[in-house]
């Protein structure tokens, strides 16, 4: 289907709902119906046309209105199934899918998820490293401290003085 918006679609349903009992529209009919702007009125025929849901008879040019449309069978159906409208409007519900299919994306979104869990699981395992390195950086300090106390009593029990020259 071309991307018709709502009031296109609003048209193209009264058009279908304007054919009467012969299921037929002549040139003046639909001329009326677009209160005689010839160039709306030719646009709708042909997406009518397209659609297959009218034909055309009678001589016309090839950027005219025909002289008369005929409502096809497929048109009726379509009509009473809720016509233009109801396709607008099941188009407006649908999903937007950029990118691909809705199979692509969900594979894609399945690859991002397991990349997700992989960057998680590395990031724990970079934090166990981090707190490691801590304790032990942690644990050399404590045994400088240590070392230079146990220096310093070492030093001082042994009667090692350092003194000052003056």
């Amino acid at each position: 289907m071309t991307e018709l918006n709502e009031y296109e679609c609003e048209i193209l349903d009264t058009m279908l709902e304007a054919f009467g009992v012969p299921d037929s529209l002549t040139r003046a009919q639909l001329m009326n119906l677009f209160e005689h702007d010839e160039a709306s009125a030719f646009a709708m025929v042909q997406i009518l046309i397209r659609e297959g849901l009218i034909a055309e008879t009678g001589k016309h040019g090839d950027y005219e209105l025909p002289e008369k449309v005929v409502l096809k069978p497929k048109g009726d159906k379509f009509l009473k199934e809720g016509g233009f409208m109801r396709r607008y409007k099941l188009e407006q519900e649908k999903p937007v899918e950029v990118g691909g299919t809705l199979f692509k994306l969900q594979q894609q979104n399945m690859k991002l998820q397991n990349l997700k869990l992989e960057n998680e699981r590395e990031l724990v395992e970079l934090r166990g490293t981090i707190n490691n390195l801590q304790i032990r950086q942690y644990i050399w300090w404590v045994l400088i401290i240590i070392a230079l106390i146990a220096g310093y009593l070492i030093g001082h029990k042994s009667g090692v003085h350092v003194r000052s020259h003056r």
